[in-house]
């Protein structure tokens, strides 16, 4: 996070389960806040056994910690709302209890139809704005007054963006098909190629094919494969099993890389 110069400004922490890779970071990330005079509270969400961590971490740290930690324990279906997105967690095949999470913005407003409001007799300037927000307006006064409601001028509900983390995992795309379809970006467990998927099984990990496989079922716009084995000295056998099973973008970026997701409109 100092490398990528974008702060400790983080408002809430999901852990996916525990294997130590996955959280022995929010120790030193905790303290850092902490001595950088967070007071914000901080919520970690996590499977089972979130409240045992977060007891652990207030206890082992042994340092003034500033602001207050709480912590929410989820499991499949639960979800969080936050100021124009929710998070939704679902269960994964780790062989411990494990998720991933869904992050979902809300729908977007319909685009204004300006030439519309112009021909209902809907001066340009502030009455287009509330018209925007969703609110009816009323035009002229008296017997002739009348109203003007804001889906006569405005279009259907255009999808905001969707992101879909797997965590680790074996393949379990067939049953997250209504939680996760129609991801504009799925990052999902790729630890092994083909040739070691039966390893990925017996260790609870998926292939880069069966994330491909898993990015095709799912209609996902572009597919991250992530958790690489480090027995392999590149990601290009992965990217390659990936395409042979998907054909959107695939990618697996290095730390720090920054991938755009736009709109699908």
């Amino acid at each position: 996070m100092m490398r990528s110069r974008c702060g400790f400004t983080v408002n809430a922490i999901f852990v996916t389960h525990w294997h130590a890779d996955h959280f022995l970071g929010i120790f030193g990330l905790v303290q850092t806040m902490s001595f950088n005079g967070r007071t914000e509270p901080l919520t970690i969400y996590g499977p089972d056994g979130i409240h045992e961590f977060t007891g652990i971490l207030k206890t082992v740290a042994r340092f003034n910690l500033k602001f207050p930690l709480e912590s929410v324990e989820l499991a499949a279906g639960s979800w969080v709302r936050f100021d124009g997105y929710t998070v939704t967690a679902f269960a994964v095949s780790h062989g411990m209890p494990a998720l991933g999470y869904v992050l979902e913005e809300d729908p977007r407003p319909g685009r204004f139809n300006r030439e519309e409001a112009i021909a209902l007799g809907v001066p340009p300037g502030p009455l287009f704005g509330r018209l925007q927000r969703g609110e009816t307006i009323r035009l002229g006064a008296g017997e002739s007054a009348r109203e003007i409601r804001p889906e006569q001028v405005m279009g259907s509900a255009r999808p905001g963006r969707k992101i879909v983390y797997t965590g680790d995992t074996r393949a379990i795309h067939d049953r997250i098909r209504d939680i996760a379809r129609d991801a504009d970006l799925l990052i999902h467990d790729a630890t092994y190629d083909e040739s070691e998927a039966e390893r990925g099984a017996e260790f609870y990990h998926a292939t880069a094919r069966q994330a491909g496989e898993a990015a095709t079922v799912l209609n996902a716009r572009t597919l991250v494969l992530i958790h690489t084995s480090s027995r392999y000295p590149d990601a290009q056998a992965h990217i390659s099993d990936a395409k042979s099973a998907f054909a959107g973008p695939v990618l697996a970026p290095d730390d720090r890389d920054m991938v755009e997701i736009p709109y699908r409109d």
